[in-house]
């Protein structure tokens, strides 16, 4: 395995991380092919074995049950201080004024619940999930200070927002002195590339590193253009992965893979690996050979001309953040 410092923090991780939304009790959220505790556990101990040692869930995730796996598996199959913890706040859990969003009672509400649902004392990586234009971003951002100076919380992360509510965000922690975000999660992969107008570009001067979510699209760069799975025929998130715009790029990924003799992931993570700003994409694993491909991309550099290959299909389009 491989690791990286995010941004410019002292924070490091695996080169991979492991998504965990596909892990909760399918009966508590949106997703009925999530997969339940039992179903979940090779996944962890497999990330264990191949050292993805950066683990990312979300409170929303299944109703909180995506946390309370996650920390039932650290204890299982490794050690608190060998894992890296990243869990998220925004999503609504409960009704009432603290049940979501990012005002001062939500954000130390939601901690506090996921502390417990994680059976830990402290998250490393403390994402908020989106942005909330219903609350100052002065209350946002000193009460998420107030979480790292209090000790529940190490490092401050954002996700999936406008280059410039992020600029926002960032400029009240600057002028107040408050903790600073090191991380942003936004989904970036060949099939939805709008984040290199202005995100990544301005993460990379603030010295933030960027841990991309469906670095496959979806696993739609994973698979020949036409082949379906079962998540993707149930998933609506996933079918918009089906636009005729995008299959000259999946074809190119499948040329590519042929010549180099790896699979399409491989080719597809590879590609977001390439990308200076980029310190630990997120993978999803649901079947064996999810974790193996993803690490075996650690090893496959591509080309300047494979890179040109896989790009130039591109069209432009509007920003999607689900």
């Amino acid at each position: 395995m491989l690791f990286s410092r995010v941004g410019g923090s002292d924070l490091t991780v695996s080169r991979v991380a492991l998504g965990c939304m596909s892990y909760g009790d399918p009966a508590a959220g949106l997703h009925s092919w999530t997969l339940d505790e039992e179903a979940s556990q090779p996944f962890f101990r497999q990330a264990v074995e191949l050292g993805v040692t950066f683990w990312d869930t979300a409170n929303v995730y299944q109703q909180g049950t995506s946390e309370e796996f996650v920390g039932r598996a650290i204890r299982r199959y490794s050690r608190r201080d060998d894992i890296v913890l990243a869990t998220k706040v925004f999503g609504r859990m409960h009704d009432g004024p603290t049940g979501g969003g990012l005002s001062r009672g939500a954000i130390h509400a939601q901690c506090d619940a996921s502390l417990r649902r994680l059976g830990t004392d402290v998250i490393d990586l403390y994402f908020i999930h989106r942005y909330d234009d219903s609350v100052p971003v002065e209350e946002t951002m000193e009460a998420l200070h107030d979480l790292v100076v209090a000790g529940k919380v190490r490092y401050l992360g954002a996700s999936s927002m406008w280059a410039w509510q992020f600029a926002k965000l960032q400029t009240a922690a600057a002028v107040h002195g408050w903790t600073p975000f090191v991380a942003m999660q936004d989904q970036y992969n060949l099939l939805r590339r709008e984040e290199e107008r202005e995100m990544l570009p301005m993460c990379q001067d603030m010295g933030v590193g960027v841990v991309p979510y469906s670095p496959q699209g979806k696993g739609r760069l994973t698979r020949p253009w036409g082949q379906q799975t079962a998540r993707a025929a149930m998933d609506e998130v996933a079918k918009t992965f089906d636009s005729p715009a995008d299959a000259p790029i999946v074809d190119a990924v499948e040329a590519v893979a042929a010549e180099r003799g790896v699979t399409m992931a491989q080719v597809a993570l590879a590609w977001v690996l390439s990308k200076p700003a980029v310190a630990a994409p997120v993978v999803g694993a649901t079947k064996p050979h999810h974790l193996t491909d993803a690490v075996a991309a650690l090893q496959l550099h591509l080309t300047q001309d494979e890179i040109e290959r896989l790009e130039a299909p591109y069209a432009p389009q509007a920003p999607y953040w689900w």
